[in-house]
């Protein structure tokens, strides 16, 4: 039916297509249905091979390839429902219970007085009554600092509180938390403190998991005492252990500016880096068959222990099994077909846990390694070298190019920027990353503790390297937006293009070139439209203000935040860097401001013939004189004054209502519009307000 060598490859399009179509439909019926369906494919398929001779079947393989891919079709929008655990009957956020038990799936991560883990249900109660329950829930839990508790993975509680949905992000280009919980089948989350929480039993998690973590906590604390220097440390025990220290931002920027972020990941490149040490000290045993196996075992058995180290942190563990099914494959397979040991791997691991479909570190990684597949031997073809280290160079430059092209347009995508000089930095980055991953395992043994202080300084070096790179100038393109649409024809393009190069198709270059000049003049059309923006945006922020008003590239923002500010850099500046602003200037509420588009002044605002009054705190006691008509009335600093006043002078649209006020006021203010007839927006827990000016 398929071509022995890419079978893999050809069902795991299939299967991959449906894990997300079905995902998006979650409903419990389409279960049933499409189970059946699956069973009857599998049968005839089945039935089709028993009698491939006797019917002569071979004259209809297009019709069972068909039947086939269907079937993986089917397979995996099955296996997608089966593991969506809100579809489920006894779902616990379908429930309505007083407590539920749990235990502690992950490692908690503590920020202040606030732990946060991630918890499997085991059952819940109504009235001291077991009901059956299942699925995961997000906990952050409020430590009492005079009575502080110790959580670790596997401990079993019970807790008490309310299960409330994910919020989404309410703001334009905020990190969409609910989301990224979906992405890993949690769908509710619970805020309590330590009076509603009781520890029933310690360890009753995986106790290959534990051992793990316990392995890797004993590691940090012994790098804690070989380390001296702060971010040397951070930066070892993120780099080595992944586990996810408090690196500074100055050391986080300096890898992410620079395109070697993935080096502070613990990830495929770090067990491809022990993989290739070990072949090459390992490679005397390939002169005999059965050598060759011991060597395979005692890779395998390496690499695993490396990430047992790691905690067996998910991004290792999805490494290690795509470099065993690559060693298995090369040690016993005959036809060494590296898409399909690829797509092989790709699909247990789709197979296991379909949700890692959306997680941008399993995307990354595999096409990272496509690209190093098909690309890096045709990049590296292009040049011939005599001099043996100067084509090792090239070897790199190659390396480094086919990994970019292939994940670039993901990685713009996701993280908008583009590091300029990501050549020279791998290049810089691939000896020391070697080195640092070499010293910072062998450390961990007692008797090379004394090298200790060489891997500190390798660090350092490193770090101080990046840093200087990162300060070059244009060491990043800042600020890359690009939708859906615009990725899907880059994509394509870039693929088109790829090809065409590599069998020296006209034809195909030419397509590419149609949906390159395509996604070109979207970016076109979007520089137009920002140039012709104006508009407001109200944040939905928690305890603060903030409304931008962007004309072109160019924002006033009225706020009480600065620019260093959390809730600015998380809530606000995403929206405005979306907006593709290069200028922003901070105002207060109480500043006189005049732009050519912009005035405020005496408790007004006007913006491009958008008139807005502020009724704040320092307005209880004013008079209104004389007349208006407004666009808005925008109430903050929760206000004492008395909205009645407001009918007979002023005319005005709608009410804008900001976080700054306390419930009972936007309760107030809210039931104040509705008896006048009056329309209104709270920007507490709602979207924020979007009003564009251009339409």
């Amino acid at each position: 039916m398929f071509k022995s060598e890419y079978i893999f490859v050809r069902i795991l399009v299939p299967f991959v297509s449906g894990i997300p179509l079905f995902y998006f439909f979650p409903v419990l019926t389409v279960i049933n249905w499409l189970s059946l369906c699956t069973f009857f494919l599998f049968v005839l398929i089945l039935t089709l091979n028993i009698t491939y001779k006797k019917f002569n079947v071979h004259r209809f393989k297009g019709i069972s390839g068909i039947l086939t891919l269907f079937f993986f079709f089917n397979l995996g929008g099955l296996i997608s429902l089966w593991n969506n655990q809100q579809i489920r009957r006894d779902y616990f956020g379908k429930q309505t219970s007083t407590s539920v038990r749990i235990w502690v799936k992950d490692e908690p991560q503590r920020k202040g007085n606030i732990l946060r883990f991630k918890a499997e249900v085991i059952c819940a109660y109504q009235s001291r009554k077991r009901i059956k329950s299942t699925g995961q829930l997000m906990v952050a839990l409020t430590i009492d600092t005079l009575h502080s508790i110790n959580l670790d993975y596997g401990d079993e509680l019970i807790i008490s509180g309310r299960y409330l949905p994910v919020d989404p992000p309410y703001n334009p280009a905020e990190f969409d938390f609910k989301w990224w919980l979906a992405s890993q089948n949690i769908y509710r989350q619970t805020f309590i403190d330590q009076n509603h929480m009781k520890i029933l039993n310690r360890n009753c998690g995986n106790p290959v998991i534990r051992l793990a973590l316990q392995i890797r906590k004993h590691q940090i604390i012994k790098y804690r005492s070989l380390i001296k220097n702060n971010e040397a440390f951070a930066v070892a025990s993120t780099l080595i252990l992944g586990f996810r220290a408090d690196l500074d931002k100055e050391t986080l920027n300096a890898y992410s500016k620079t395109g070697t972020i993935h080096a502070l990941s613990v990830s495929g490149s770090h067990v491809a880096i022990i993989f290739f040490v070990l072949d090459f000290l390992l490679a005397f045993l390939d002169k005999k068959q059965w050598l060759s196996i011991l060597k395979f075992v005692l890779i395998c058995t390496l690499i695993w222990i490396y990430a047992l180290i790691t905690g067996l942190s998910p991004s290792v563990v999805r490494a290690s099994i795509m470099i065993s099914i690559f060693i298995t494959a090369k040690t016993f397979a005959r036809n060494k077909n590296a898409y399909n040991t690829l797509a092989f791997s790709a699909f247990c691991q789709l197979a296991y846990n379909p949700f890692l479909i959306w997680d941008v570190g399993f995307q990354l990684s595999y096409l990272s390694v496509l690209g190093l597949i098909y690309l890096q031997p045709k990049i590296n073809s292009w040049v011939y070298i005599k001099n043996k280290w100067i084509d090792k160079i090239w070897e790199l430059i190659a390396l480094s190019l086919s990994a970019q092209l292939a994940t670039f347009p993901l990685s713009v995508y996701y993280f908008h920027q583009f590091p300029v000089y990501f050549l020279l930095a791998n290049l810089f980055i691939s000896i020391p990353l070697i080195l640092m991953m070499v010293l910072g395992l062998a450390v961990l043994f007692p008797f090379l503790n004394h090298i200790s202080p060489l891997f500190e300084w390798v660090i350092v070096s490193t770090n101080t390297g990046l840093k200087w790179m990162s300060n070059l100038p244009y060491a990043t393109v800042p600020v890359i937006w690009i939708n859906l649409p615009e990725l899907i024809f880059l994509c394509i393009g870039l693929i088109l293009f790829i090809l065409a190069f590599a069998k020296f198709k006209k034809k195909i270059l030419a397509f590419g070139m149609i949906f390159y000049l395509t996604y070109s003049l979207m970016i076109s059309y979007r520089e137009w439209k920002i140039m012709q923006q104006k508009k407001i945006i109200f944040f939905s922020l928690r305890k603060n203000y903030a409304a931008a008003f962007i004309t072109g590239r160019h924002t006033v923002l009225v706020t009480d935040l600065a620019a260093g500010d959390n809730i600015y850099l998380s809530a606000v500046k995403p929206a405005l860097e979306q907006a593709y602003t290069n200028k922003t200037e901070f105002f207060k509420l109480n500043e006189n401001i005049v732009r050519p588009y912009f005035i405020q002044k005496n408790h007004q605002i006007i913006f491009n013939k958008y008139r807005i009054m502020i009724i704040d705190e320092c307005f209880n006691d004013k008079q209104i004189r004389g007349k208006a008509k407004l666009s808005c009335i925008w109430l903050t600093g929760n206000n004492q004054f008395d909205l009645q006043k407001l009918s007979k002078q002023i005319e005005y649209k709608n009410l804008v209502i900001d976080a700054t006020n306390k419930e009972y006021k936007i309760v107030a203010f809210k039931a104040f519009a509705e008896n006048n007839r009056v329309s209104s927006y709270i920007l507490k827990k709602n979207p924020a307000y979007l009003i564009n000016l251009t339409q």
